[in-house]
């Protein structure tokens, strides 16, 4: 995935996120991301003044809110094919995936995710960042679902399932290095979505 044409900072924070989604926490190094996003390495302590944890953070918020924003492209995308669903929202969220997979191999997995599991190089700070960024994440996908159909009561839960489904294939895919978690749970999940839509009734 190549570096934004950002600044600095930005593009430090988008090379800490693809290092830390390959290597985890512990192997990221700020050297290493200075490097990566073709920074001066004495940037960083005038932009991240926090050091690796502040860094660290600001990484996982971004990928959060990256996240978040990818629901709203799906949605458009559906929309332009027919009617978006459920299932088929989810069906784009493991597609992005199962894509990068077919094309990259099974090297990365979400930053969000890394930073969560590796706690001991992480730290208190980065996990209260990775509790937000599913948060950032869980909203915009509960909202598509509300727009859909479904109702407000269900959309969140539904939508913790399926980040939840979404991030356990993702670790077992690359256990397997194979794509299988990810298809099945898009192919099982896919009609429970779906019948959580509230059919309006029919005018007469």
């Amino acid at each position: 995935m190549p570096v934004p044409e950002r600044g600095p900072r930005e593009r430090m924070v988008f090379s800490a996120a693809q290092l830390i989604r390959r290597d985890g926490v512990g192997a990221t190094g700020m050297r290493e991301v200075a490097a990566h996003a073709g920074a001066p390495r004495g940037s960083l302590q005038h932009y991240f003044p926090g050091g690796k944890q502040q860094l660290v953070g600001e990484a996982v918020t971004w990928a959060g809110r990256y996240a978040g924003r990818r629901v709203a492209r799906f949605l458009d995308e559906m929309a332009k094919a027919g009617e978006p669903t459920p299932a088929g929202l989810f069906a784009a969220m493991v597609a992005q995936w199962t894509q990068e997979y077919a094309s990259a191999g099974f090297a990365t997995g979400c930053p969000v995710a890394a930073a969560t599991v590796d706690r001991a190089a992480s730290g208190e700070a980065a996990r209260r960042a990775a509790a937000a960024a599913f948060a950032d994440w869980t909203g915009p996908v509960a909202e598509a679902l509300t727009g859909m159909g479904v109702p407000a009561g269900r959309a969140g839960p539904l939508a913790t399932l399926m980040i939840s489904s979404l991030e356990g294939a993702i670790l077992i895919a690359r256990a397997e290095q194979d794509a299988r978690a990810l298809t099945t749970v898009a192919r099982e999940l896919g009609p429970l979505l779906d019948a959580a839509v509230e059919r309006k009734p029919s005018g007469g």
